[in-house]
């Protein structure tokens, strides 16, 4: 059963090494179509190529070619020119599926590095060591194609080393067997291990670099999706909140005073309007916040849902990225006031020092939590302008107070570049 288990596991093993290999390799395809679609777009147009190319394919059968330096042994083998014939075969037979066998494993790290792929390039330098002393001549140049796979096994810093003592021992043996030969073929050792290695090793660093790319592309697209969505979500729910509160009042207006009720509709017009041109630049990403017109949005708001406001405002002139994170926070704090609290009386202070800058609402309702973030929409309400804060080197409480009601607070430094970098990244396509 033990057996059976181990067999099975090893199927899996391969399975998944295949559906990897086939998945990269019809990656690089893609790429390497996309590099020619690109440079043939670029010839004809007469314009600098600006793609790069995908580089050599991820698989083996890049390195497969290189077995044709050993078609002078199949050769002599071939024409009965090689003393022991099945003897050379076999060994012909076992270098090449050696061969085969580390360099399809060389592509994979996880591959390339297991116990398996080394022993199998033991073995090859053993089985080469063996024809080259036995029939000399062309079967000495199966010491380049070793040193081919031992440059596309083995990266880091042991290669050189690895590559000098390879290149110096196949020399050794090529002395010995021919003596002349010696010094090209220890050269072309040492030569096709450094340079294999060379190219697969920044064929892999372009793949992994071109990876991340993507995914930093990717996350880029999610986190600006996901900026946008939140953004928009708070400038609709403040607008329709405001819309629905002062067509309620003109509804009651309406039955003995239809000045006041088509003054609310008249509200309604301009509230209506102001989204539009809200949405219109958020969707462009050129709005900027403005804390005086949000304390007067906040007025007008409160007003038509029966709240009596107050507004103080103490202290130095803010800056413009102070007063656009602030902003935010008076339209998502009076939008729950209105929405939620039941509230009579609203209190807005602003405090301004040379080092912070405060901001208070408070009103007096029933202090339950407001503002939940709706499923599916990361970021939204009070969690939303806490990560603002946050980001900008500030901070955010809300939270029922002590005398009855709900209070937000928020807090921020003065002229930070945490604040002036959270401006620039969030608010400016609100």
């Amino acid at each position: 059963m033990t057996v059976w288990r181990r067999v099975r596991s090893k199927a899996r093993a391969w399975q998944a090494a295949r559906l990897r290999w086939k998945a990269e390799h019809e990656r690089w395809k893609a790429e390497h179509e996309r590099f020619k679609a690109a440079q043939r777009a670029a010839g004809k147009k007469g314009r600098v190529l600006d793609v790069d190319h995908p580089g050599p394919p991820p698989t083996g059968f890049a390195l497969l070619p290189w077995l044709l330096m050993g078609m002078g042994a199949f050769s002599n083998l071939f024409q009965g020119r090689t003393p022991n014939p099945l003897i050379g075969g076999l060994g012909l037979l076992a270098f090449n599926s050696l061969y085969i066998y580390v360099t399809f494993r060389a592509f994979h790290r996880e591959t390339r590095e297991a116990v398996s792929t080394r022993v199998a390039l033991g073995l090859m330098g053993l089985v080469t060591t063996g024809l080259a002393l036995g029939y000399g001549g062309t079967w000495l140049l199966f010491f380049p194609l070793l040193g081919l796979a031992t440059g596309a096994v083995l990266r880091g810093p042991w290669l050189g080393r690895t590559g000098l003592l390879l290149a110096a021992y196949a020399g050794a043996i090529s002395g010995v067997r021919d003596g002349s030969d010696a010094v090209n073929i220890a050269y072309g050792t040492f030569l096709s291990s450094m340079v294999t290695a060379a190219i697969l090793g920044l064929s892999e660093a372009v793949r992994e670099l071109r990876a991340a790319r993507e995914e930093l592309a990717r996350r880029a697209v999610e986190k600006e999706r996901l900026r946008f969505s939140r953004d928009l979500h708070d400038l609709l729910g403040h607008t329709l909140s405001v819309i629905v509160v002062k067509s309620e009042a003109a509804r009651r207006l309406a039955p003995r005073d239809m000045d006041a009720a088509l003054g609310q509709i008249t509200d309604i017009e301009s509230v209506g309007r102001q989204a539009l041109t809200e949405i219109r630049e958020a969707v462009t990403g050129y709005r900027e916040g403005s804390l005086a017109t949000e304390l007067t949005r906040a007025r007008s708001a409160l007003s038509a849902a029966s709240v009596q406001s107050v507004v103080r405002q103490s202290g130095t002139p803010l800056e413009p990225q102070t007063e656009a994170l602030l902003g935010w926070v008076v339209r998502e704090a009076v939008t729950n006031v209105v929405r939620h609290s039941d509230a009579g009386r609203c209190e807005i202070t602003v405090e301004s020092g040379t080092e912070q800058v405060r901001l208070t609402v408070t009103d007096d309702g029933s202090g339950r939590p407001v503002s939940r973030p709706e499923p599916g929409i990361g970021g939204t309400g009070l969690k939303g302008l806490t990560e603002r804060l946050a980001a900008a080197g500030g901070s955010l409480t809300a939270g029922p107070s002590p005398r009855g009601g709900f209070t937000v607070t928020a807090e921020l430094p003065v002229g930070s570049a945490e604040l002036a970098d959270a401006v620039a990244t969030a608010p400016r396509a609100r």
